[in-house]
């Protein structure tokens, strides 16, 4: 037999969801000549459509953790 109580269950107060924010795709391409051109390398591993993420001295996938080290010229 069932144990005491309503038979309904307890409910938990639920936190409104927030809003994702929308992937902003249009800020790695720009257009010239009436073509899109994208700004960020492509990773060679994953292929085109997979962005690598500039830095200060390397570029990075974070889809498959690919770098590219580059180099910086210091000033004398």
């Amino acid at each position: 037999m069932a144990k005491g109580g309503s038979g309904k269950k307890d409910i938990k107060e639920r936190k409104p969801k927030e809003k994702k924010s929308a992937k902003k795709r249009y800020e790695l391409y720009e257009v010239s000549g009436g073509k899109a051109v994208a700004k960020n390398k492509h990773c060679p591993k994953c292929g085109r459509g997979t962005f690598m993420g500039k830095h200060k001295n390397r570029h990075v996938c974070g889809k498959c953790k690919y770098v590219e080290m580059t180099s910086v010229k210091k000033e004398e």
